[in-house]
């Protein structure tokens, strides 16, 4: 019986429950006894009547014997979160913030982290709000074993709201990398963090969504988004924790939650794993990120109107509305009015999403185009340049 399947149990009702469960004993070849039994506890259950000791007896039976099926399953969950455990920190900052003119205040912030290995190095991943501002001395990384260090160095990324510390100390246990471009809306995954300073925490859940963007993060300016969703429980505190997938690997890193009260109402937010660890990289490589420019200006209301008069049996893709003089749209002749239907081989969904392939993409990087141009698809190849020296010249 697949995992799903039993876990999808937990949404049923009382009378479906113990149907599946009947039919399930069936299937693993149990006593009929027990289809009998169970029988009898349904209408007991059911009809909310008395019930008889020999009925109590009867229904303790098929408990016992559902409940050590389904705990065989739930196997699976508890090895994650005690594979993923140790990897997991709890982070202290001292961030400094803007308090009126020539001033700063400083606010104890506090969040989550999970350690990677890297090159034979260790490093903390986390979200750049938890430790904003603050140098290596004002942060304090608690480890899984009660221990506490601090990093030996720091980068941030404000773009993407990611964070990286490099550490050192004896037995670290460093978490596995998973595939985030893999992951299925539906796949079932853990959130591991500190709600509340409440450490390692574990909560379950799915993918409810991918590819979110142009979410309003508060303050916050992220401005290359493409968030996975997740309804796993996430509050303050959860920042910069892992989101993990049932095979115990990485897929993303929680970062945000959708919320009128400012506590989880079901709706979290984590980047992925493998758009983290792009900047990541560059981080630990360079101590900076360097971003590709393409030099367009698209159509943020493109809709199913003008796909309609442009021959597009709905809206999908970037639509063109300018092209920035000497940019690689210039040289590829990109033309106003084109819709960027692929960039790099991958299907552009909209305007938002071409940015954040872009913004993803390594400076200089030769990229296969498709287009639609006059009711036809055109491909074309365009060699990426470096956002800033564009932005400088703006």
């Amino acid at each position: 019986m697949p995992l799903c399947r039993s876990l999808f149990l937990r949404l049923m009702s009382k009378a479906t429950l113990i149907a599946c469960l009947t039919s399930t004993l069936v299937v693993y070849g149990l006593p009929p006894g027990h289809v009998v039994a169970q029988d009898a506890a349904t209408v007991a259950v059911e009809r909310r009547g008395p019930v008889t000791a020999e009925q109590r007896a009867e229904l303790y039976q098929t408990l016992e014997d559902h409940a050590r099926f389904l705990d065989a399953q739930a196997v699976v969950v508890k090895t994650v979160a005690k594979l993923i455990g140790p990897t997991v920190v709890y982070i202290e900052s001292d961030v400094s913030t803007p308090a009126g003119r020539n001033s700063t205040r400083h606010v104890e912030e506090a969040g989550s982290g999970v350690i990677i290995e890297q090159d034979d190095q260790y490093y903390v991943l986390t979200n750049r709000h938890v430790i904003c501002n603050s140098s290596p001395e004002q942060i304090k990384i608690n480890l899984a074993d009660g221990r506490q260090i601090r990093p030996a160095k720091i980068w941030g990324d404000a773009d993407t709201d990611i964070a990286v510390m490099r550490v050192s100390a004896p037995d670290l246990v460093a978490a596995r990398l998973g595939d985030s471009n893999g992951t299925e809306v539906g796949d079932f995954v853990l959130a591991v963090g500190s709600p509340f300073g409440l450490t390692h925490s574990v909560t379950f859940g799915i993918v409810s969504a991918k590819g979110r963007r142009d979410l309003q993060l508060g303050d916050a300016d992220v401005r290359f988004q493409d968030f996975l969703q997740t309804d796993a429980s996430i509050n303050p505190g959860n920042s910069g924790g892992p989101l993990v997938n049932l095979k115990g690997e990485i897929i993303g890193i929680n970062s945000a939650i959708a919320s009128n009260s400012g506590r989880n109402e079901g709706i979290g937010f984590a980047i992925p794993i493998n758009m983290f660890m792009v900047v990541g990289r560059q981080l630990i490589e360079r101590g900076k990120v360097t971003r590709a420019f393409l030099g367009v200006n698209l159509d943020g209301k493109f809709g199913p109107a003008m796909a309609a008069e442009i021959g597009l049996p709905f809206p999908v893709g970037a639509r063109v509305t300018g092209i920035t003089k000497g940019a690689p749209a210039e040289s590829a002749r990109l033309q106003v009015g084109d819709v960027i239907l692929e960039f790099d081989r991958i299907p552009v969904e909209d305007d938002a999403h071409l940015v954040n392939l872009v913004g993803m993409t390594e400076v200089g990087k030769k990229v296969p185009l498709q287009i639609f141009r006059d009711r036809k698809t055109v491909n074309m190849d365009v060699v990426v340049g470096d956002r800033a020296g564009f932005e400088r010249k703006e």
